[in-house]
């Protein structure tokens, strides 16, 4: 079994989370934070500090302004970890493609599903991004992760930056990030591959069938209540 762990921190490491305003979907989707995280000032002033011009700029400022607010507020996010999802949304969510993520997962069950199940749908995968990696920043720091320098064509409509992270026992972990360009908030991402398991098709493959078997509700339904793919949850499988 791999390090689930590390595994957790990378996810939401966007620089993520894992493709600057979200679409309208999405924005109805995400949840509102409730209050400001520790310290931070507003989510505007947050989400200003990441680069969204080219895509490794992206993954780059996003987790430099993640890994600060941990740093300056580590002990304050350990006593209440609920506002690693605050600070989550303030910085990495405007920055990650959420509809275009779950429009991929459902694949042409989309094309089938009403505007309120897409909502749903979308809603359910955000939060189970959160809930299933995002406390897991609170042990993040940054001489675990490196970027390498994009080189893809600049004037390319998909990238993929390759980033490592490193575990405890010092090996590393490719954490590879799939971003696209998009005509109102620059690139964003949409999908993180970790030694080879993609979070994406991982809920495309796990769900799809299901879908076909018991309907979409009922699967939104499991997603609504923490369901999250076997190749995640074991660390095993290829994507």
């Amino acid at each position: 079994m791999r390090c689930l762990k590390l595994q957790k921190s990378a996810i939401l490491i966007l620089g993520l989370t894992l493709a600057a305003a979200t679409t309208a979907a999405s924005a109805a989707a995400a949840p509102a934070a409730t209050s400001a995280a520790p310290n931070s000032g507003s989510s505007g002033d947050l989400g200003a500090q990441v680069d969204a011009s080219g895509p490794a700029q992206l993954i780059q400022t996003a987790a430099g302004a993640m890994l600060k607010q941990l740093d300056a507020h580590r002990s304050e996010y350990r006593a209440d970890p609920g506002k690693i999802h605050q600070l989550v949304d303030q910085i990495l969510l405007p920055h990650f493609d959420t509809e275009y993520s779950a429009r991929l997962v459902l694949g042409r069950h989309w094309a089938m599903a009403t505007p309120d199940q897409r909502t749903r749908f979308i809603h359910a995968f955000y939060n189970s991004l959160l809930n299933n990696y995002g406390d897991a920043l609170l042990d993040f720091t940054a001489d675990r992760l490196k970027v390498f320098p994009y080189t893809g064509d600049p004037n390319a409509q998909n990238a993929t930056v390759r980033t490592q992270v490193r575990k405890n026992d010092g090996t590393v972990v490719a954490v590879n990030y799939s971003l696209h360009r998009t005509a109102e908030g620059g690139w964003k991402a949409w999908d993180v591959v970790i030694e080879g398991i993609s979070y994406v098709k991982s809920f495309r493959d796990d769900f799809g069938a299901e879908i076909d078997a018991k309907g979409l509700d009922e699967v939104i339904a499991r997603l609504e209540g923490g369901a999250k793919p076997a190749a995640i949850t074991t660390g095993s499988g290829k994507g």
